[in-house]
């Protein structure tokens, strides 16, 4: 005797289990990702044609606004305590590179003084960031 099979029986596969592994990869890959987001400071970078420096282990960022005002962390510093906080780290960490991210409206004058200041307190590298054209390497 040959048993017909009601088309409902077969086998499917259910798009409701898809949805909630998509949801939960999401959410993995949200709370896992990390992003190096600059502090509240406002500066526009200068363009820069190609990538010089992939992100660093060792990096301090310094945050230069159009006025001069130095930030470190997303507080405004003086020179004087800039140069002892960068000996520390120095100190602390053998190799640091510096990443001065100064606004294109800050003088030049006063981007020279604080690479100058990153150098003598023991800063080997000056990295100076620039915003990567769209659709550049």
């Amino acid at each position: 005797m040959r048993f017909k099979r009601n088309k409902e029986d077969e086998p499917g596969l259910g798009i409701a289990p898809l949805v909630d592994i998509v949801f939960l990869l999401l959410i993995f890959f949200m709370l896992t990702s990390h992003f190096d987001i600059a502090s509240g400071i406002r500066i526009s970078l200068p363009k820069a044609a190609h990538r010089i420096l992939d992100q660093e282990k060792e990096n301090i960022t310094l945050v230069m606004d159009s006025n001069g005002k130095i930030y470190l962390k997303g507080k405004k510093i003086e020179d004087s305590e800039l140069r002892k906080k960068l000996q520390f780290m120095v100190e602390k960490k053998d190799m640091i590179h510096l990443v001065l991210q100064a606004d294109k409206e800050a003088k030049h004058g006063r981007v020279v003084q604080i690479m100058d200041l990153a150098k003598s307190s023991g800063i080997r590298s000056i990295i100076i960031a620039a915003r990567m054209p769209v659709g550049g390497s």
